[in-house]
């Protein structure tokens, strides 16, 4: 039992019985080898029927740390033998202590049919070259995105991160003409570009597909123009996933820059408060953090996970493109999440008011220096190329932020190639008082 062919373009009535006996199947596997599980749930069985799983507790990311620490190297929700197992990864660690993923080969084939389906939405055909720019040092995102690139049928080409010479070679001499990476990495190669060859732009590298994914950014008009600007290329947001779930399950297409949800298979979405905990109708308008069950796991079952991500339901409609997954926008993270004054702050947030700037790059940090609670947003902002910093272009970005998101900040513009860029994510909150 894998996916089911053409799952994402399938009604919820036609999935619905297969769903129900996945359920079954995976409700007893947890049940039976997750002690992990059976202490959290005390005894309680997991309900026959789906609707009924927020009579369950909510689990997340610090449980699993505690699980993994007590239990090394996977946690006491390995719920399958140590031989079963067929492949380790590593969280990147970029929000906490990273995390050993053990997959099956089963999960590993689930997964890397899933993200294809992604890849596919997002317009990679067999047609295309595509480049990919991510880490393959165990991170999730290396191997196992290569793979879902693979399953759409495109030549593949697994470059990583590092070398950036060497890859803009590569690109011009094969004839790249897709890219899979970060959506901060094109400016790593911008750099690179001018930098070291003089005379040659973006666009002449030929890119016309950018396949992004990994941290926030293309949810915004103003960096989507930049890129296609910039380098000639449709960027698409391509690769959403959570890495204790699958390292990709929702992608946008040609019709719709939103989200498909395109796991309703293996994947059971549910949506809740983030400070009550109370379940959320899954409908058009309903924002709330998103939390997932797997219905086709083998070592790492999770149920009602909390994935730290806010998000919005935009549309529950088939979409023109033929899938018939919820679409959604990711708004931020919960621990991301800064709170000035009683509104509610998410750095993709910020980043939509600066790309709006001509004057800046679009690169920045939010500094929180104390603990909550907040009066003002602490900004650095990076300038673009040849802009020099004035108090009367500081006080500009000020009040835009005011104007546009009512709450009152604090910015410090820094020369342009201030901040590192990035070949994998980049933390745009720094907690300084940690």
């Amino acid at each position: 039992m894998t996916t089911i062919p053409g799952a994402e373009t399938l009604s919820r009535a036609e999935l619905q019985p297969e769903i129900e006996r996945r359920w079954q199947a995976q409700r007893a596997h947890v049940a039976a080898h997750s002690a992990f599980y059976q202490n959290l749930w005390q005894g309680r069985r997991p309900p026959e029927d789906l609707r009924d799983l927020p009579e369950l507790p909510l689990s997340d990311k610090s449980q699993l740390r505690i699980s993994q620490a007590e239990h090394p190297p996977f946690g006491d929700y390995l719920a399958a033998t140590r031989s079963t197992a067929n492949r380790l990864h590593r969280t990147s660690g970029t929000t906490g202590q990273a995390m050993n993923l053990a997959l099956s080969a089963r999960d590993a084939l689930v997964t890397q049919e899933v993200g294809g389906r992604c890849h596919r939405s997002a317009g990679l055909t067999p047609e295309h070259t595509v480049v990919h720019c991510l880490n393959y040092q165990m991170w999730m995102g290396g191997l196992t995105d290569h793979m879902t690139l693979e399953a759409t049928g495109a030549l593949v080409v697994p470059f990583g991160v590092g070398s950036t010479e060497l890859l803009i070679q590569t690109i011009r001499e094969v004839g790249i003409t897709a890219i899979s990476c970060t959506p901060s990495y094109p400016s790593v190669l911008e750099r690179v570009i001018a930098e070291k060859h003089p005379g040659l732009t973006p666009r002449d590298l030929g890119l016309k597909l950018g396949l992004f994914g990994g941290e926030p950014g293309l949810d915004d008009p103003a960096f989507r123009a930049r890129l296609r600007e910039t380098w000639g290329m449709e960027p698409r947001n391509a690769n959403y996933g959570v890495s204790d779930v699958f390292s990709n399950f929702a992608a946008e297409c040609p019709y719709d820059t939103r989200l498909h949800f395109m796991a309703a298979d293996v994947l059971h979405p549910e949506l809740i408060d983030p400070d009550t905990d109370a379940p959320i109708p899954l409908e058009v308008g309903a924002r709330g953090e998103l939390v997932l069950t797997h219905l086709v796991r083998d070592c790492q079952p999770l149920v009602r996970f909390r994935t730290g991500d806010i998000i919005t339901i935009g549309e529950t409609e088939p979409c023109a493109c033929g899938c018939t997954g919820f679409r959604f926008s990711v708004v931020g993270r919960s621990d991301d999440m800064v709170v000035v004054r009683g509104l509610n702050m998410f750095p993709s947030m910020v980043a939509a008011v600066l790309n709006e700037i001509p004057e800046l790059s679009g690169d920045y940090r939010i500094t929180l220096d104390t603990p909550p609670p907040y009066d003002t947003l602490l900004v650095s902002a990076e300038l673009a190329g040849g802009v020099h910093a004035t108090p009367d272009l500081a006080r500009k970005v000020e009040q835009r932020i005011k104007s546009k998101l009512g709450a009152t900040a604090s910015v410090t513009l820094l020369p342009a190639h201030s901040f590192p860029r990035t070949e994998g994510k980049t933390k745009r909150v720094i907690r300084s008082f940690q």
